[in-house]
Formats: C-alpha cells, structure tokens, sequence
C-alpha cells in the first residue's frame, strides 16, 4: 500500500485527489495539510511512503518545504502537483530533490501513474519536461538570469512580473511588507532591471509566465 501526504491549501484539491485515488487498491491518502508548517510537522510524525506537494502554498513556500523535508527525511519521495505550467517551476523543483513535477490539469491517470513509479523510486518527468531538465543540467549552456535568484526570490520575481503589487504578495505569502520589499530590492540587483515592467517582459519573453 502507497501511503500518502496530500498537502496543499485548496480543500476543494485535496477532496479532489482524495476522489481520484480512492479507487485505488493500492494507494491511500493517509493525512492531508494545508500549509507549510503543518506539512512539516506531519512528516517528522507520520510514516508515509510519498508526499504530494502544491508548490504556491502560504506562509513557507512549497519549494522551501521540499527542502526541509529532505533535509530530515531525504529518502521519502516528494511528487509536486501544481497548478503552475512546467515553465515556471518544474525544474527548479527537480533541481532541489523533487520526485517528478504535475500540474493540475493532468489526466487522472498520469496522476495515478506518476505515484505508483515514483513510489518504486523512479523519477516522473513528462518528455517536454526532460528536455528542459536536459538543458538546464547542460554545463555549457548559458544561465538565465533568473537562474541566480534563490527560491524565495523567484517566486516574488514571478509575482511582481504578473502585476502584483508589493502589499498584495505579502498578503498571500503571509510576509510583511517590508520583508516583500526587500526581496524586491534582491531581484532587481541579480537581474540588473529597475522596474517592475522589465521583470514582466522577461518573464513573458522567457515563458515564465502568460503573454496577455
């Protein structure tokens, strides 16, 4: 029996996952989360065989609890379900230790599938997501600019380049202001922009995000 972690912020997700896999006579959602800090604390208590991980969850980012749960448990395999396209996010999560990347908009099935093999240790990428793995893994190829932010950095990065304002990102990641600020200040020296605008070209240019 697969036993598994659901965390994510969205009832309505976890209800949804819960649905899907109870058809299954080999997998079970075990418990559920629905931020970081819960998350956390249910993996040092509990004894699941996976974890499925939302990225975009408040407080802690989804990216930061992959790390922490492999810094206390590196064996337990950790399968991200986002609602991001793979552009944004899928490998910066592999990068950090992540067993494969979905986003909400797969078929039952690849979700279905995607546990059962990275519950027997194998990694689930899509074939558009092992290419771009192969291209940033690529010593020889040239760094994106982004590439230089930490976790924390692109995620506001992505954030301001959708048009959010500096209070509005505080508010979903459960910062103050100030702390947004900050990292504001951080983006724009790694990337050399000074508005908020050349962070929204680059990331449309870059497929970071949607072309309006």
């Amino acid at each position: 029996m697969i036993r598994i972690l659901v965390a994510d912020d969205h009832t309505v997700v976890r209800e949804g996952v819960k649905q899907i896999l109870s058809a299954q006579s080999d997998i079970v959602v075990e418990d559920e989360a629905e931020d970081g800090k819960e998350t956390l604390e249910k993996v040092l208590r509990g004894s699941f065989d996976m974890v499925l991980l939302d990225i975009s969850m408040p407080g802690r980012g989804g990216l930061e609890v992959l790390e922490d749960i492999l810094k206390s448990k590196p064996k337990l395999p950790v399968l991200i379900l986002s609602m991001h396209p793979e552009e944004q996010y899928a490998v910066r999560a592999l990068r950090a230790g992540a067993s494969g990347y979905l986003t909400k908009a797969s078929a039952a099935h690849e979700l279905i599938g995607a546990i059962r093999k990275v519950s027997r240790g194998g990694k689930y990428v899509t074939a558009s997501l092992a290419e771009k793995l192969a291209v940033a893994l690529d010593s020889k190829a040239d760094k994106q600019l982004h590439d230089r932010l930490s976790t924390r950095e692109y995620q506001v990065m992505l954030m301001l380049a959708s048009g959010k304002s500096v209070s509005e990102i505080a508010r979903e990641l459960c910062l103050s202001v100030k702390t947004i600020s900050t990292y504001r200040i951080r983006v724009m020296n790694k990337m050399g922009m000074k508005k908020n605008a050349e962070l929204t070209f680059y990331a449309m240019n870059h497929r970071l995000i949607d072309s309006y």
